[in-house]
């Protein structure tokens, strides 16, 4: 049974995923699209119409992947469960693929995949007619687990397919309660739900495409900011860039406190998503847009490591930094003795960190690395001398070779630089 596909392709991994259910094995051929392949004569003798998903089952050839889901469920499924025999409730699950096909996917296509080519999201109206396309749904599941009635069918498969990349290119789901309390369950009930959710990540990453909705309020001064955007360097997404002028109360502005009443810098915006608290964004934005978890990785000790290394950098190196240094650069007082023995000896345990490893929290490049590398570089144009710790000097010089982004967090602490030196001036 050879199936014609492209895993980024929602239609192609619904059928996966019908398969999946069945226990079928398909011999999968991928036709990239995004280079032409299914234009070539040989799958045009297969497919006229040369289009994906495209199933040979022993010699019979269909495509279109609703009507591939009806014919492997009707052939190969031991009952009748995913499309009911029952006339009445074949016709809501029919009415249900037809929705799928000429709603859920037109909608994601005319807004959101403009911008694959152009970089530009579909029209206003487009937009309309996503939000109309979700409540449309939303009713269709008020007071039922399932898109087609009380059983879960091939109509709830096709459907996750299309809801998954809305959910990668950052629609809000949430803003439709009974579509997120449905996406939540049949996330954990579909066979090869991780292989879809795969592919639906590649929706982003083959089209070099993220979401342009993100908006991002920061100063290239916070070490907080410089984090995010060595983060999202690594990830490939682009930001919204909006920067506050503390100095001018920007980040009091009532609209601005709207989104955020702690009135901090960094502030992501992600769709209608807020959260602030660069290490909590750093971690979010890996976790929805990276394409593996090396940065992040799942493996519960190391993300404890990981985690651990987050709240030394906030609480002890981070910390030590603002209390010496920093009213020096608003003030021209630089802190106590104290302070500055705090400084030393979140440097020797970060040294102590180091010992025998390349990286903070373990053998690879991670999100600790690139918050605790906008850290210490802060440290840099303050002169701390980071020469005392051998350890930390290594990395540091490592880091900023390997970490994507290191440009721009040093040209946000060369304006820093420019304000500690006039600070450095007026208080001779």
């Amino acid at each position: 049974m050879d199936l014609y596909y492209l895993p980024l392709v929602g239609a192609c991994r619904s059928v996966l995923m019908v398969g999946k259910a069945l226990g079928l094995e398909f011999n999968k051929k991928i036709i990239n699209t995004l280079e032409g392949e299914q234009l070539n004569p040989d799958f045009i003798k297969i497919n006229p119409q040369h289009s994906i998903p495209t199933l040979v089952d022993n010699g019979f050839t269909i495509w279109e992947s609703r009507a591939i889901l009806v014919y492997l469920v009707e052939k190969y499924g031991k009952d009748d469960s995913l499309y009911p025999k029952d006339i009445q409730k074949q016709a809501v699950i029919n009415q249900r693929l037809y929705f799928d096909m000429a709603l859920m996917y037109p909608t994601l296509a005319n807004y959101y995949y403009k911008a694959f080519t152009n970089g530009q999201f579909g029209s206003e109206e487009d937009y309309k007619k996503v939000q109309e396309t979700f409540a449309f749904l939303n009713t269709f599941l008020d007071g039922q687990d399932y898109v087609a009635g009380d059983q879960y069918t091939v109509a709830d498969i096709a459907i996750l397919a299309n809801v998954s990349n809305f959910d990668v290119v950052g629609f809000d789901i949430g803003k439709y309660p009974n579509v997120a309390r449905w996406y939540d369950h049949v996330k954990k009930i579909t066979p090869g739900w991780e292989e879809n959710w795969a592919g639906a990540l590649d929706v982003n990453c083959s089209h070099g495409y993220r979401p342009s909705k993100m908006d991002f309020y920061y100063s290239p001064r916070s070490s907080g900011s410089r984090t995010i955007i060595m983060v999202a360097k690594a990830l490939g997404i682009e930001l919204n860039k909006k920067q506050l002028r503390l100095t001018e109360g920007e980040h009091l502005k009532p609209e601005f406190v709207k989104l955020n009443p702690q009135h901090t810098i960094p502030t992501l915006v992600d769709n209608g998503f807020t959260i602030w608290e660069s290490r909590a964004i750093a971690v979010y934005l890996i976790e929805k847009y990276a394409k593996d978890d090396s940065l992040f990785p799942n493996d519960p000790q190391k993300r404890a490591l990981i985690n651990q290394r987050l709240y030394f950098d906030m609480g002890t190196l981070h910390e030590s930094f603002m209390k010496y240094y920093y009213p020096f650069i608003r003030t021209g007082q630089l802190g106590t003795a104290e302070n500055y023995k705090k400084i030393e000896a979140a440097f020797g345990f970060l040294d102590k960190f180091l010992e025998g490893q390349d990286y903070v929290a373990g053998g690879q490049l991670t999100v600790a690395d690139i918050a605790i590398l906008s850290s210490v570089s802060t440290f840099e144009v303050v002169e701390f001398d980071i020469n005392k710790y051998s350890n930390v000097a290594r990395w540091y010089a490592n880091a900023k070779k390997v970490t994507p982004g290191w440009d721009e967090n040093w040209a946000g602490l060369l304006q820093m630089k420019t304000m500690y030196e006039a600070q450095k001036s007026s208080s001779k």
